[in-house]
């Protein structure tokens, strides 16, 4: 069996030097890696690179120890970091799995607004309408967002969600061009999963994390009417940029949701 040794790195036996300064001193920069956090790394590039793909199963710790001649205990470490991270699902009995947002309890994981009553499992999968889907050059603002160069070609994206037949969230939704090469609004409106699945499963991109900013705003005139409400009335506005691995903007994406039926909710920890 083929093995992937870990590779090398300074510690703080072996420190690494930087250059003099003016009085011709050299500064110490120890550069110094725990081997868990090191295993984590190279689970993570497997992950990147598609060796194993959202829902499937990950080799064993004890394989996966043989595999970079490690310990068990060091594997088992660097798993516990990538489970707590929600970038594997442990299964008592099974082994561990790449997440999914294909799975119950990943499917809204990004998405805090809850119905006022509670009751969000008898509420039910939000009913989805695209109302536009368009290639277009991205603006300086979007391209920041995405790490990209103004122009670069982009998809945009807007959709509404309603519960039980009320529109609840407008969402815009700005893509990075090349990954996502052939989406158009009718793979969106036939796809009855959420669309994070769609993501991993036609064009190989996991969300894996997101940064939201939130602010209450008032709509324009073609946002209200899409929601049905009056321009006056109060809307929270939440923009997020949704990654995948290694921390590479994927998505930006900005919603306004109504609350007069529903609040945002989130857990601290």
């Amino acid at each position: 069996m083929a093995t992937h040794p870990v590779p090398a790195y300074a510690s703080s036996a072996n420190p690494t030097f930087g250059s003099g300064d003016a009085m011709g001193m050299q500064s110490l920069t120890p550069a110094f890696s725990p081997l868990y956090q090191q295993i984590k790394g190279l689970i993570l590039q497997s992950l990147q690179s598609g060796e194993w793909k959202p829902g499937e199963t990950i080799p064993s710790e004890m394989d996966l120890a043989a595999r970079f001649r490690v310990s068990q205990g060091t594997v088992r470490k660097a798993i516990d970091e990538l489970s707590a991270e929600n970038l594997v699902v442990r299964r008592q009995g099974k082994g561990t799995f790449v997440a999914t947002h294909a799975e119950q309890q990943m499917q809204y994981r990004f998405l805090k607004l809850q119905p006022d009553n509670g009751d969000a499992q008898n509420e039910g999968p939000a009913e989805r309408t695209i109302i536009d889907c368009k290639r277009l050059r991205a603006s300086a603002e979007v391209a920041r967002a995405l790490g990209l160069r103004s122009g670069d070609p982009v998809l945009q994206v807007r959709r509404v969600l309603a519960f039980a037949g009320v529109p609840t969230i407008l969402e815009d939704l700005w893509l990075p061009g090349t990954p996502f090469k052939g989406l158009t609004a009718e793979r969106l409106s036939d796809y009855h999963g959420p669309m994070y699945a769609l993501f991993e499963t036609e064009f190989g991109v996991r969300m894996v994390r997101a940064d939201e900013t939130i602010r209450a705003v008032n709509p324009d005139a073609e946002q209200a009417r899409l929601l049905g409400v009056g321009i006056a009335v109060p809307l929270l506005s939440v923009e997020r940029v949704a990654y995948t691995y290694n921390d590479t903007p994927m998505e930006l994406r900005r919603g306004l949701y109504r609350t007069d039926t529903h609040h945002y909710r989130n857990a601290l920890s």
